[in-house]
């Protein structure tokens, strides 16, 4: 069980993690993918994703 101080920071965590998925593919980026990533780096994650262009549309 988690101590009742460190809920909100897991919380918080968890919605960096769905906001950064939702980032990602307005991106054309997979949201799986850059929410795993966000569990495991959090706001560096957010960074990197914010930096990245967005991918194009392929012609094929």
């Amino acid at each position: 069980m988690l101590a009742q101080g460190h809920a909100p920071w897991f919380v918080g965590w968890g919605t960096l993690a769905l906001i950064n998925a939702g980032l990602a593919q307005g991106k054309n980026r997979s949201g799986l993918v850059w929410f795993l990533l966000s569990v495991l780096f959090g706001p560096l994650a957010t960074l990197v994703l914010v930096l990245m262009p967005k991918v194009r549309g392929r012609i094929f």
